[in-house]
């Protein structure tokens, strides 16, 4: 098959270099915007800003320039950018009849000047620029850095059209990456969205060393959170006892290599949102789509407290010890709900 990756960071890398060392011998291309990136790139066989001492596959091939030239005979685009920037890239592809996929994960934020519009998700950014793709979700439990090493990773391929979901399948699913194809578009979204928002809680709970006592409770009902604003939107309940659902957000709120739960270890040690922010160096998206995620469910009418305490910390209206007094300081109630 002939791969085409748009944008070269840390995620779009690792995917890259997983196809290309496919044992189908996948033709595999990583788009960069930035054509001094790309240079270095082709020069080094490296991505030495996101994932240094990781070399290329000697198969995979490096582009930069018009992406459009890219597009013919392709079998499966990936839209490797950020959650800002999927809408333009959508609207580049329009009429595209090659499947389409992206790994963005999170809502596009609603637009500053309107307080009637809510933050939307990939696939309802993709039904208003770009409905005519056959599009899909690729998503689950991943860092980068393990999927370019080669190590055992999982994802799912969501999507309603079964020839997206097979042409991902065919694509990625090798002996260290497993793909499972799933229906449910809306379920994986949110599961990916939701699960970096609550990776910030937990982090700021382990950067007070509140004990794993308090990250399993924090966790538990940190998917019965996400499990709401799903079901509200149309998803399917199993979705979120999966991959894309308690398997993210375990990897996220977890791991070491987890952005989001960094930035919340970085506000407990008493670090501004803009010094965490910084020393990260990569994108976290917890920070830029918590207060959308608040607002989705606040049009939809559904508790999410731990998702509005982290708005609250983000936004400097909590302070950590304040933010974690009402996380953990909820009134009894019954379980599950």
């Amino acid at each position: 098959m002939k791969i085409v990756l748009l944008g070269a960071g840390a995620w779009g890398s690792a995917l890259a270099m997983s196809a290309a060392r496919h044992p189908a011998g996948h033709a595999v291309t990583l788009w960069a915007r930035d054509a001094a990136q790309a240079q270095g790139m082709r020069a080094e066989r490296c991505n030495t800003r996101y994932l240094p001492a990781i070399a290329f596959p000697p198969a995979l091939h490096i582009a930069d320039g018009d992406p459009a030239a890219l597009l013919p005979g392709a079998d499966l685009l990936i839209v490797a950018t950020p959650m800002a920037a999927l809408r333009g890239m959508l609207q580049a592809l329009r009429g595209c009849s090659v499947p389409v996929a992206w790994l963005c994960k999170g809502f596009e934020a609603a637009p500053e000047n309107d307080p009637g519009a809510h933050g939307l998700l990939a696939h309802e950014v993709q039904a208003l620029v770009a409905p005519e793709l056959m599009a899909a979700a690729f998503s689950g439990p991943s860092f980068a850095q393990e999927v370019a090493l080669g190590q055992p990773t999982a994802l799912v391929a969501a999507s309603p059209h079964s020839r997206v979901r097979e042409a991902l399948v065919r694509s990625f699913h090798s002996p260290s990456l497993r793909v499972y194809a799933n229906e449910d578009i809306v379920g994986v979204e949110v599961g990916g969205a939701v699960k970096n928002v609550l990776a910030i809680a937990t982090g700021l709970c382990d950067g007070l060393a509140l004990g794993l006592n308090a990250r399993a409770a924090l966790i538990t009902r940190g998917l019965a959170e996400m499990t709401r604003l799903g079901l509200a939107l149309g998803a399917r309940p199993e979705t979120f006892m999966g991959l894309s659902g308690l398997g993210d957000l375990v990897l996220t709120a977890t791991g070491a290599l987890s952005r989001n739960r960094r930035v919340g270890m970085l506000l407990a040690q008493g670090k501004s949102l803009a010094q965490a922010l910084e020393s990260l160096g990569h994108v976290a998206e917890g920070v830029y789509s918590a207060r959308t995620v608040a607002q989705r469910a606040h049009r939809l009418r559904v508790d999410m407290p731990i998702t509005r305490a982290v708005v609250d910390l983000l936004d400097g209206r909590l302070g950590p010890a304040d933010a974690v007094a009402l996380l953990m300081g909820r009134s009894p109630a019954s379980e599950p709900g």
